[in-house]
């Protein structure tokens, strides 16, 4: 436990703090001009917060989950389609670090939103981006959970030479047994999970370096040359039915789904200490590392592919990466690093949840969802963990896999719900800064100066462009019902039942983020944001 300084303490008092030795006097005391108490404990060091977005966009699993998408463009749309894209993500997390560095809160896409909008659109617009951010993170939930069963399967089916492949049924029952393991081991590992985010920044690097070294040597050591530069940097194929460019961009889908969660350090804002330089350091480090480091991973990937692109887009294994582990290592190599790769992207489901349970738990603390009161509730006897926020986080979970029974056309709808959710709730409050926002925006200590606005800009452009790019068919146009992409189905639901339930119910009583501390004339649980200057 750490010192109670005589500061923290009046601080504390002043604030409304649960416990003086949650938090420093300032991050208390920024928190506090938001309008909220520290309620959460402050234990996660920058280097930490970053580890929580590397951790989730787990470079070499995320590649492995998403290859599919790409391999169809060739090795050259493979490579090429991450740089392109993951340039542009970057640009969306340099437009948020400046945001969440002035203005560092657990529900801060909402709050950004509520405090930047016009008044007449402060209350619907936070509604929407609280709840498209909040069904974005269960369907990335869902989706991490969904492939860690699809490789846990493929292992067994490597071990027995693809003589087996499991039935939807299977593949469900493992998905359900990882969801309720990851609630477990998120509530009861809370205290140490700090720790467990810096052993993560470990293994990933490691599985970086081993994927980036070991994949050119056993290819090699098998008698097999490497492929040549000009077909790994300038082939380009067409394994679908569209015109050859729109294949290309298409392959942007790749980056688009693995580079997704950099918004988990927005979540973990009122744990993190000195969270205003903590959050936005997290979010530019983590994006700009998956550019970098994931250029470099598919380039030797590519460079120790079987040259017939299609056989391992159609592997037996049922997963691409697989495959190309299979060629380049043999079947004892491949399930190492098979077995590597799943101990990852259990540890990427590990860190999402406890994201997403913080924004279940802000978007409640407002009173947004239903039995707000039950959700927001944190627990003191295990060191102040939102533990039923994450308890309603596996419930739902398990439901929304119930997809898996279908097919696994209906399953990577999961992915696409994730995608398009989030896209909206990262680029309404940047729209709206541009909009609304140019006279009440107060840099924090992380700030892209005159490059700001151009940033924003373009980040919001590449958002709609994303957005749109996550509704089509990959296969081709004319998709048939096992091809089709649902994105458009499963987030159009989202959006209109949100929307229906905001006007029938929600907008009598939802008037955006609640005080819960005194300050600035508030009174805890009045509502706020009538005008742009009420909080900030």
């Amino acid at each position: 436990m750490p010192t109670v300084t005589d500061t923290q303490a009046a601080v504390a008092a002043n604030t409304g703090a649960e416990d003086a030795s949650l938090a420093g006097s300032g991050d208390m005391e920024l928190l506090a001009k938001m309008g909220y108490k520290q309620e959460l404990k402050r234990q996660y060091s920058t280097v930490q917060i970053f580890a929580v977005a590397f951790s989730i966009m787990s470079l070499v699993p995320s590649i492995a989950s998403t290859i599919s998408f790409s391999l169809p463009a060739g090795p050259a749309g493979m490579v090429w389609g991450w740089l392109t894209a993951s340039i542009f993500i970057l640009c969306v997390g340099l437009a948020l670090s400046d945001l969440a560095s002035a203005m560092p809160t657990a529900g801060g896409l909402y709050w950004w939103t509520h405090y930047f909008a016009g008044n007449k659109w402060k209350h619907p617009l936070s509604f929407m981006v609280g709840y498209s951010n909040t069904l974005g993170l269960i369907g990335g939930i869902c989706s991490v959970d969904y492939t860690l069963s699809t490789m846990i399967l493929a292992c067994v089916s490597i071990a027995r030479d693809g003589e087996w492949s499991a039935s939807n049924g299977i593949v469900y029952g493992v998905y359900v047994g990882l969801i309720v393991l990851h609630g477990i081991c998120t509530v009861y590992f809370g205290t140490i999970m700090p720790k467990i985010q810096n052993f993560c920044i470990f293994m990933n690097v490691a599985l970086i370096v081993a994927t980036v070294i070991a994949l050119p040597v056993g290819k090699v050591t098998r008698g097999e040359s490497l492929n040549e530069g000009s077909w790994v940097f300038g082939h380009v194929e067409n394994q679908t039915t569209w015109p050859t460019g729109w294949c290309f961009i298409l392959a942007f889908l790749a980056p688009i789904w693995s580079i997704g969660f950099f918004d988990s350090c927005i979540h973990m804002s009122e744990e993190a200490l000195h969270a205003a330089k903590a959050v936005p350091l997290g979010i530019m480090l983590s994006s700009g590392s998956a550019c970098v480091l994931g250029f470099l991973v598919l380039a030797v990937v590519a460079a120790c592919m079987n040259p017939d692109v299609s056989a391992t887009i159609n592997s037996v294994y049922g997963q691409p990466m697989a495959q190309i582990y299979y060629d380049a290592l043999g079947k004892k190599g491949a399930l190492g690093f098979m077995s590597v790769l799943i101990v990852a992207q259990f540890l990427i489901g590990l860190s999402l949840i406890t994201a997403a349970s913080r924004q279940v738990w802000a978007f409640s603390r407002d009173g947004a969802l239903p039995f707000s009161n039950v959700w927001r509730h944190v627990s003191h006897r295990i060191r102040y963990q939102p533990v039923n926020a994450i308890i309603g986080l596996i419930v739902v979970s398990i439901i929304f896999g119930l997809l898996c029974l279908i097919n696994s056309v209906a399953a990577n709808a999961l992915f696409s719900l994730f995608v398009a959710s989030n896209y909206v709730a990262w680029g309404v409050p940047i729209l709206c800064r541009l909009v609304w926002g140019k006279n009440n925006f107060q840099p924090g200590e992380f700030y892209m100066g005159f490059l700001s606005k151009p940033i924003a800009i373009v980040a919001v452009v590449w958002l709609l462009f994303g957005l749109v790019l996550s509704m089509f068919p990959s296969d081709g146009p004319n998709p048939s019902p096992d091809s089709m992409n649902y994105t458009i189905v499963l987030n159009g639901f989202v959006w209109i039942a949100s929307a229906t339930y905001y006007i029938l119910f929600a907008r009598k009583w939802y008037t955006g983020p609640k005080m819960t501390v005194e300050a600035h004339g508030g009174s805890p649980g009045s509502a706020s944001g009538e005008d742009n200057d009420t909080k900030a």
